[in-house]
């Protein structure tokens, strides 16, 4: 893998050309045929989320005696059509599947963000100071990726009624245990994989030309990692960030599905899902529509994840 190198600019830590670099991988993949699908089917979801309170034109909750009303039927006020039916307890599916989408893009991201900044900061630290503590750090990572991730993330549940530490959290941030207790799950589950991609990086780039002149002019090793390693990193870890996000989605889901996910009766995609499944052949929108949800938006950021690779030349196959 090769780099190209991109200095350090004295002590403004958070300029916003910084910023505009930490995004700038991202949007290059708008330059690909790939990008130009994946990037406004994300941005459309992620638009969805923030504003489904304003677009959803019934409560997600509210029941009312219209059970298993087809897609543009008419409520019983007369007023906005039902526009993707109603499930078994005559709620409405798009305002549901609208409330869903937040969630789960706001707890996948988060679980994302939090696993890649810790696998990041881990695995640049461990590629950066060789030795025997690479060897120890990268075992106990080989040792949690062994681990599928739905089972890794089932044992760390198992385990959360005795984590006190949770509700002081949730009590913090005004929400259920649940939402705290996933995004933790994905922080513990994704943060090996990416620790991995980003110590392979670290090595490759440590031994350019201008990381040995930062050594010859005395900078500490946390200069080095995080001022001359990690920009240069930037575009392996806007893949690894995009593919971690899709897993994430994926993991949400599926926990959604297992009854693990947000608490009822808030809407959750994977618990849409799971509890319309029986009124499949009867009512097929109402477990479709999730599913679809769930479809469109993996699909829409593997294809961000290839846009970004192909605008940024780097192989189909992160090293590890």
């Amino acid at each position: 893998m090769t780099t190209s190198h991109v200095p350090s600019e004295g002590n403004n830590n958070f300029s916003v050309s910084k910023i505009v670099d930490l995004f700038r991988p991202i949007f290059s993949a708008f330059r690909t045929p790939a990008g130009r699908v994946g990037l406004p089917l994300v941005l459309l979801h992620v638009g969805l989320a923030a504003l489904g309170g304003l677009l959803a034109p019934y409560s997600p909750t509210d029941f009312s005696d219209l059970q298993y009303a087809s897609p543009f039927t008419a409520s019983e006020t007369g007023t906005i059509p039902h526009i993707l039916g109603t499930d078994q307890f005559g709620r409405d599916v798009f305002s549901r599947l609208l409330s869903g989408a937040r969630s789960i893009i706001v707890i996948s991201a988060v679980g994302s963000i939090l696993g890649v900044a810790i696998g990041t900061a881990i695995g640049m630290i461990s590629g950066y100071i060789g030795g025997k503590s690479d060897e120890v750090i990268m075992r106990v990572a080989d040792g949690l990726m062994s681990f599928p991730s739905l089972l890794l993330a089932l044992l760390v549940l198992s385990v959360s009624d005795s984590l006190a530490w949770l509700d002081g959290i949730s009590s913090a941030l005004a929400t259920s245990k649940e939402p705290v207790l996933v995004v933790a799950t994905m922080a513990i589950v994704h943060s090996p994989r990416v620790a991995r991609v980003l110590r392979s990086a670290t090595l490759s780039i440590k031994v350019q030309e201008y990381v040995d002149s930062a050594r010859l002019r005395g900078e500490s090793a946390i200069h080095i990692i995080f001022r001359e390693i990690l920009p240069n990193a930037l575009p392996v870890l806007a893949v690894e960030g995009s593919v971690r996000f899709s897993y994430a989605i994926l993991l949400a889901s599926s926990l959604g599905f297992l009854g693990l996910g947000v608490e009822p009766p808030s809407p959750d995609w994977g618990a849409m899902i799971a509890d319309s499944r029986s009124i499949l052949t009867r009512a097929p929108w109402v477990p479709l529509a999730p599913a679809a949800a769930v479809a469109s938006l993996v699909v829409g950021v593997n294809l961000l994840t290839e846009g970004i690779r192909d605008a940024q030349q780097l192989p189909s196959e992160l090293p590890e």
